[in-house]
């Protein structure tokens, strides 16, 4: 939908950054987000370490992938990260993907719908959850508690909100990816100084838009779980120690 205006922009001599996430087939001039691609990659790999003793082709790990919305380009490259992790564990037929959908809106509601009706013809028949974000790790949960396998079924996430750091404290949820918006904030600023100044912008990856290869910068983010929720999203003055442990 912002493809005119940044058509309009460039036709002025103005310079367009895509924030946080990319403006697809829309020739922006630079990208600027977290590595989506590897917040994927942290989500599988999390999940997959925690069964790392039972892999086995006679009976493989059920695992249901809950993506987010396909209208945000962010869930398609969190997805692309995910199966570079699942994807060899699925061809040697040590995990099955046994729920593949994308949620509408990245709604929890959607989520949790989605989820429940695989669980409900399936009799509850899953081993772990990759969900892209929080709230579709909330939605699944609540989904999963209906069946009494909250706390039983690891489930992902991503954005470390403060319920989804509660839900990790409390066992519901296993792990999230911050990413700390004051550094994509301060970086967003020196890029928009730097590209206004016409000087030369520093990138580390290029990232195709579907028509063309964007400059990019892509920060990193971390993996969060119990054991390190104090040294990072509390150091960082994120959220209270006392509001992530107050139940």
């Amino acid at each position: 939908s912002l493809k005119g205006v940044i058509a309009e922009a460039h036709n002025a001599g103005i310079k367009v950054i895509s924030y946080d996430r990319l403006i697809t087939n829309s020739n922006v001039d630079y990208y600027l987000s977290f590595d989506n691609v590897k917040v994927g990659e942290y989500q599988a790999s999390y999940i997959l370490n925690l069964f790392k003793d039972k892999f086995s082709k006679s009976k493989p790990i059920k695992i249901a992938y809950v993506g987010g919305s396909t209208t945000d380009n962010n869930a398609i490259l969190l997805r692309k990260g995910s199966f570079n992790i699942l994807q060899p564990k699925i061809d040697s037929g040590e995990i099955k993907i046994v729920f593949d959908k994308f949620t509408p809106n990245w709604d929890p509601e959607n989520a949790y719908s989605n989820l429940k009706a695989y669980l409900a013809q399936s009799n509850g028949s899953v081993d772990a959850v990759v969900a892209e974000n929080d709230g579709t790790a909330f939605g699944s949960i609540k989904a999963l508690a209906e069946y009494k396998l909250d706390g039983k079924v690891p489930v992902s996430g991503q954005d470390a909100e403060l319920a989804a750091l509660q839900r990790i404290v409390a066992g519901t949820q296993v792990m999230t990816v911050y990413k700390p918006i004051p550094v994509l904030a301060s970086a967003g600023v020196e890029f928009a100084i730097n590209v206004a100044k016409g000087v030369n912008i520093n990138t580390n990856s290029l990232v195709n838009d579907g028509t063309k290869d964007v400059p990019s910068m892509l920060l990193e983010s971390v993996s969060v779980d119990k054991n390190n929720i104090d040294s990072t999203v509390v150091r960082d003055g994120y959220y209270l120690h006392s509001d992530i442990y107050k139940n």
